[in-house]
């Protein structure tokens, strides 16, 4: 569906689009005091929530105690004077849009120490003001405490204490809106920065790259991410971790500014440490050139004519109101909302398209753990959700297909909470409980890890075609390498829940260069109707399908890279986006031959590279040619190989021999065998090729069997390879001449998932 250029103003767009129901009436500010939850002095166990804000207007602290009741948030409040004051407590019973039972989220709030009798986060499914009663303050100030009951996602917005006993606060309530500023006494007027040669909104691998890439061109640049850290989906919040292949392709250098602060996970969702979140940070606040604005939420677009002028954003701790003046802007907030607030063309997929996962851990404790009754989340029996055997709910958690993907967000996160909560009760309390009595849940994300939804229009739509039909655009520049990947709902765990599934499966196109990439155009990355708009990341102007292969991190990071260098063309030239590509495309690409750490201070100044910047490691290249190894290397994919059983095709870990590797778990008969002759009667070395992992086997069996001998070799696919290029020898042996030989690896009597990548028989003599 194409969206036109919007014509009304951006907080009427936002209104009408939103928040339909009007309360001109109630919106009148009221005596009394508004206590904005995010404002507390101490937020204890409580998560500051920032993801819907266009949603329900305003950020808000969530108790995600996975069942186990967080500390309590505390505060001091001021009041004006002394009396009766009616308490309303802005909130939901967030299970409740599906008429469950139980309210989990139920939390109280005390006064002075003095809990209200009102228990609050069990009534209405939707955001509204829960009268709380009346109280008597009778001291100019008092301490508030949100006290959590249940661990189980209760939620706070605000509280509103009046002198008007019968008055009734607004329900809906859009970000910052007029009625919230009054009860806050907030200024008229926003406080003004100086102008910004680039405005970057989005703290993820795209905004970084574009941040970080522009500030070492010479500009001046303001980060603004809505966030206490910066990484995005690949932070220690989200923790997908970081696909795409960098630093290939025309442009080597492309890349490098992403390889200085990419995660290193070895697998989602990973730990916290592995995200890397004080990294980040600390390679953005080493730019002297960028103003980084953490927990800032961006809401406002302010234009004359079609250009943007400046983004009005809120403090999302104490609402504090900042307009950030700029001569470009570089939307990577995921979600197209810069671009979208601007009135610029954009498309949606609203059915079929790729959900938001919320991913999990868990561990063995050492002592027997309980969990909680929890009918209010789905009734899920073992066979209904894949074992997560690994200790973690990967990817796959994923839910949305058919929902809005910008309004139903909230509903798709607490829809993946009632999963988790649902899975995790079979595993604690029904089909698991005899094996897992001393298991608990560790991790799960509570911020959301969406894969797509907004995608702004550039004077090229990239699409799946171009993409598997190796289209060369003259500005392709950003090397997409991840195969086309789409993902639906696995129709073996839908039964139960067919109108909302939860559970997804990738299915991969892999017509797609995965070494060298396909050349994303520089035309994808600026808006075709809002004239200083950049964007990167998954908003930029692809399809559905082609999103498939272009909205991974370090892909996203690249793009950035690429907008940064563009905003300094601009800059330098005094020149538009669009105008980069029609007057100036060879100054951009002059600026993406240099290398990642070259910079200068200011826009006219001298390229040099400073004596701190720190070497980059080695490129890590995922595909190694099997053409390019010594003596005779058979891959996975040679006519030579033949499988028993149905093995898996992955990419996901590195170094592997070919297009890719394959893998099979345990249970039903699996074979791979790799047949092949020698030229030369001999003593031969035999190696195998595989990808280490914690849910690999210790005790893969590997089998060389020739008319003279057999010989059976057990492998700890666990433990890295010891020789070059991923190979662990499976000893030397005498082949003759012509004769048949086979290489046979199984998964019988296996203690994990076998791996099979390559075998090389290289001369011994």
């Amino acid at each position: 569906m194409r969206y036109p250029a919007k014509t009304l103003s951006v907080f009427a767009v936002l209104a009408i689009t939103l928040f339909p129901v009007p309360h001109a009436a109630a919106s009148q500010p009221v005596e009394g005091v508004l206590v904005e939850a995010e404002s507390f002095d101490q937020h204890g166990g409580w998560k500051l929530d920032t993801q819907f804000i266009n949603i329900m207007g305003s950020p808000y602290l969530l108790a995600h105690g996975l069942g186990q009741p967080v500390a309590d948030a505390e505060t001091t409040v001021s009041f004006p004077s002394t009396g009766t004051y009616r308490v309303l407590v802005r909130t939901k019973d967030w299970v409740a849009p599906w008429q469950a039972k139980g309210a989990p989220g139920r939390f109280q709030l005390a006064i002075d120490g003095k809990p209200l009798d009102e228990t609050f986060g069990t009534k209405s499914a939707k955001w509204f003001w829960h009268d709380g009663g009346t109280v008597e303050i009778t001291k100019p100030e008092v301490k508030l405490t949100l006290h959590d009951l249940t661990g189980f996602e209760g939620r706070c917005d605000a509280i509103l204490f009046t002198k008007d006993l019968n008055y009734q606060p607004p329900n809906d309530l859009s970000p910052m809106d007029q009625w919230r500023k009054d009860m806050l006494g907030l200024p008229a007027q926003p406080e003004k920065t100086k102008k910004y040669d680039l405005v970057v909104v989005g703290g993820g691998y795209s905004g970084m790259g574009a941040a970080i890439s522009a500030a070492r061109m010479g500009c001046s640049v303001a980060l603004i991410q809505d966030r206490p850290v910066l990484g995005g989906n690949g932070s220690s919040e989200v923790r997908v971790w970081a696909q795409g292949l960098v630093r290939r392709g025309k442009y080597p250098h492309i890349g490098e500014i992403i390889a200085e602060f990419a995660d290193s996970a070895a697998a989602s969702p990973g730990t916290y440490e592995e995200y890397g979140d004080k990294l980040k940070e600390d390679v953005v606040r080493a730019e002297k050139n960028i103003d980084l604005f953490l927990n800032t939420r961006a809401y406002e677009v302010n234009k004359e004519g079609e250009s943007i002028q400046s983004v009005t954003a809120f403090n999302t701790r104490t609402s504090k109101r900042t307009e950030f003046l700029g001569s470009l802007f570089a939307d990577c907030t995921g979600h197209g909302e810069i671009g979208y607030l601007a009135g610029a063309d954009y498309y949606t997929h609203e059915k079929g398209h790729m959900g938001m996962s919320n991913m999990w851990t868990w561990k063995e404790a050492d002592t027997e753990k309980s969990f909680p009754d929890v009918s209010w989340a789905l009734n899920l029996n073992m066979e209904d959700f894949p074992y997560p055997k690994r200790f973690h709910g990967e990817w796959f958690w994923e839910s949305g297909f058919d929902k809005d993907p910008i309004k139903d967000l909230e509903s798709m996160r607490d829809w993946n909470f009632r999963a988790v909560y649902g899975a995790w009760n079979a595993i604690k309390n029904k089909g698991g409980k005899d094996k897992h009595a001393n298991a608990e849940l560790t991790w799960m994300a509570f911020i959301g890890g969406p894969r797509e939804s907004r995608m702004l229009r550039g004077d090229v739509i990239l699409r799946k075609k171009d993409i598997v039909n190796k289209i060369a655009f003259p500005d392709g520049c950003v090397p997409s390498t991840w195969s086309i990947d789409l993902h639906y709902p696995k129709k073996q765990y839908m039964q139960k829940y067919p109108e909302d599934p939860f559970i997804s499966q990738a299915v991969f196109d892999s017509r797609v260069d995965r070494r060298f990439g396909y050349p994303v155009p520089y035309r994808c990355f600026y808006s075709r109707n809002i004239p200083n708009l950049f964007m990167a990341g998954r908003c930029i102007s692809v399809t559905h399908e082609a999103l498939g292969t272009v909205r991974v991190m370090k892909t996203g990071g690249m793009m950035g890279e690429v907008v940064g260098k563009a905003a300094a063309v601009c800059t330098e030239k005094d020149c538009s986006p669009r105008e980069v590509y029609t007057d100036y495309y060879q100054d951009l690409e002059k600026l993406m031959a240099r290398k990642g750490v070259e910079r200068r201070d200011t826009i006219d100044g001298e390229f040099y590279i400073s004596k701190d910047s720190k070497e980059l490691p080695p490129v890590i290249d995922a595909y190694i040619d099997p053409t390019t190894l010594p003596g005779l290397v058979i891959d996975d994919e040679s006519n030579n190989v033949q499988f028993v059983g149905t093995w898996t095709k992955g990419e996901g870990l590195k170094g592997f021999v070919g297009n890719h590797y394959v893998y099979h778990g345990k249970g039903k008969k699996a074979e791979i065998h790799f047949k092949f002759q020698v030229e030369k009667t001999g003593k031969y070395e035999v190696r195998l090729s595989y990808g280490h992992h914690e849910n690999r086997a210790t005790n893969t069996p590997v089998t060389i069997h020739s008319p003279q001998d057999s010989k059976t070799v057990k492998i700890n696919q666990r433990i890295k390879p010891p020789l070059k290029n991923g190979f662990i020898s499976l000893g030397t042996f005498k082949f003759e001449k012509g004769q048949q030989i086979e290489v046979v690896m199984s998964n019988e009597g296996v203690d994990g998932n076998v791996h099979a990548d390559a075998i090389q028989v290289l001369p011994a003599d």
